[in-house]
């Protein structure tokens, strides 16, 4: 999946002092650029299933505006992947209100979502990508990670808009996987893409 650079974007990567960056920084912001689907884009949802083991539909999941997929790295190991789904609780109501349900997806085994949700007292749905189809389908998966490692299938945290056609909307992303974006931030986009609807 390619993506366009703008003028804008090109001269964003540059740094302040109008050096030029080196071809490896270069590079490694660039592929940032491309990381995640495009909006307007319609990836399809892969299997996936609840933290009971049960198919999640996610048509009966979508609120009447659409559904905010929180994409984690893991909510077993991942410390910063933890806070985030805990602090995202609180952005559940304010969304559902403007029309928007709330899900995260994660490479995680329906058990041991179970059991953070349960010690976390996360009251959304977590969903089992245990093939990473899901995470593939939405240009997520991180790349770096060797294939039978024990975090090989994990997705670059993002939080995808899907709109209840299907199309994706918006999607919030940060350098690296230890800053996530804000609650608010998340509310604010809902309500920036539910006004302009």
């Amino acid at each position: 999946m390619s993506r366009t650079l703008t003028l804008a974007t090109l001269m964003a990567m540059l740094p302040a002092t109008g050096a030029v960056l080196p071809l490896a920084a270069q590079a490694e912001q660039a592929a940032a650029v491309s990381i995640g689907p495009e909006v307007g884009s319609t990836p399809a949802f892969g299997p996936l299933v609840d933290a009971s083991g049960a198919p999640a539909d996610m048509t009966a999941l979508a609120g009447s505006r659409g559904t905010v997929v929180a994409f984690v790295r893991s909510a077993d190991w991942c410390p910063f992947c933890k806070k985030q789904l805990v602090e995202l609780e609180a952005a559940k109501a304010p969304l559902a209100a403007q029309g928007w349900s709330l899900v995260s997806v994660s490479y995680d085994t329906p058990e041991k979502l179970a059991d953070f949700a349960e010690k976390s007292a996360v009251s959304y749905p977590l969903l089992s990508d245990t093939g990473s189809e899901t995470i593939t389908a939405f240009n997520l998966l991180n790349d770096t990670v060797k294939k039978g490692t024990r975090s090989y299938g994990i997705p670059h945290p993002a939080l995808v808009f899907v709109g209840a056609d299907g199309k994706i909307e918006a999607v919030l992303r940060e350098d690296g996987y230890r800053n996530r974006p804000a609650v608010e931030a998340v509310i604010a986009t809902a309500t920036g893409l539910t006004s302009g609807s």
